[in-house]
């Protein structure tokens, strides 16, 4: 584990150097503000420990530039004119902890332990939360720009969203962080396939029913509605909804209540609810295949994702991207692709998306030798 002292007093930088090598620890000392910076940006610690009273930049904007970079360390800040406001103030700007001098070692180690155990669960978190809501979208074309731009803007309200596009897209990546982007990120984000569900079971699993509802209802069951209050609710498929689970929906986003199967009691929720489909929904609504006052609660703002054909710049990025996620993820050796094979990826045209992609780049990885040429991609791709 490495640590970081940034102190102007030579003694003790090395003195506390010395002590925490002892102990195991790799340890970096840097004797200002600006070199200690200079040091966060080129290498990772886990424990930062800097001085307060320093000159050219004191402990303050030290801290405020090492929370302006966004690191994980846990920074940890030491002065001999300590008092209780200034701990405060560290604390509220993002420091881990506040330690006077004289230094001592028990206290510090103690320090290091709890701030270790935070940075891991930190990092833990993040995994956790890129399994559950999945990764920021890749991509720098202009379609993927205007969409990360759209998400930004609108993930803060509680404005319904309906997110338009081919099977393969990232419709499902775009609900994620717009629920991981809103002010409901810590409650409950439910995803249900309409498509994936038998017509007459949509509504008890939207709506839940009471005990004794049907034949098989042996036990009392909360609908996907009530698992989401407090958070978001994805609709991925909604085209494929029955009119009779439709008309339960609208009235769950006109009214904020719902009832069981089975009852007449009114439940209260509060749900965001973000939509997808794959078909053209006002086409649905002239064949009579969809309430259009069900579509216009649900398209306050609408987000078309771009197929993989439109938006082909994208493709490196996201090759090298899926060829480190799938690495990581299986064990397997990571390769490089050689530039005309890449170009062949480019040139391809993509009708599974950006889910057909990923099939191929992770055959590519397992059936290719030490790089994947072109000879590879015309063998296991066309």
């Amino acid at each position: 584990m490495k640590i970081l002292i940034i102190d102007d007093e030579r003694s003790i930088r090395n003195s506390l150097k010395e002590i925490l090598s002892d102990e195991g620890y790799d340890v970096d000392v840097a004797e200002n503000g600006p070199e200690g910076c200079a040091m966060v940006e080129k290498e990772k610690y886990s424990v930062i420990f800097c001085d307060i009273k320093m000159p050219e930049m004191d402990g303050i904007e030290v801290l405020d530039r090492l929370m302006e970079m966004g690191i994980d360390s846990a920074v940890v800040m030491i002065s001999g004119h300590g008092d209780i406001d200034t701990a405060v103030g560290c604390i509220r700007k993002g420091a881990f902890d506040f330690i006077q001098k004289p230094l001592d070692l028990n206290r510090i180690l103690i320090t290091i332990k709890n701030a270790t155990e935070k940075v891991s669960l930190m990092k833990e978190t993040k995994v956790l939360k890129k399994k559950v809501y999945g990764q920021e979208m890749i991509g720098e074309s202009a379609a993927i720009l205007h969409i990360k731009e759209m998400i930004d803007k609108v993930a803060p309200t509680d404005a319904r969203v309906l997110i338009t596009g081919a099977n393969g897209t990232g419709k499902e990546l775009v609900a994620r962080n717009l629920h991981q982007k809103s002010n409901r990120s810590a409650m409950p984000y439910i995803e249900v396939n309409c498509a994936a569900i038998p017509s007459e079971l949509i509504e008890s699993e939207l709506f839940g029913h009471e005990k004794g509802a049907f034949t098989s209802a042996i036990k009392q069951h909360k609908g996907k509605f009530e698992q989401a209050d407090g958070g978001t609710l994805f609709l991925d498929e909604i085209g494929d909804m029955s009119l009779a689970a439709q008309a339960k929906v609208l009235r769950v986003l006109q009214e904020k209540k719902l009832s069981r199967v089975g009852s007449d009691k009114d439940i209260n929720v509060d749900v965001r609810v973000l939509a997808a489909t794959n078909k053209n929904l006002k086409e649905e609504i002239e064949k009579g295949n969809f309430r259009e006052d069900l579509y216009h609660r649900l398209s306050v703002i609408v987000i078309n994702v771009p197929s993989l054909d439109q938006r082909k710049e994208d493709i490196p990025l996201l090759v090298d991207y899926f060829i480190d996620r799938i690495c990581d993820e299986t064990g397997m050796q990571k390769r490089e692709i050689d530039s005309d094979a890449l170009q062949m990826l480019v040139d391809k045209q993509w009708t599974g998306n950006i889910r057909e992609l990923r099939n191929v780049v992770e055959r590519l990885l397992i059936l290719s030798g030490d790089r994947i040429t072109v000879e590879d991609v015309k063998a296991y791709v066309y």
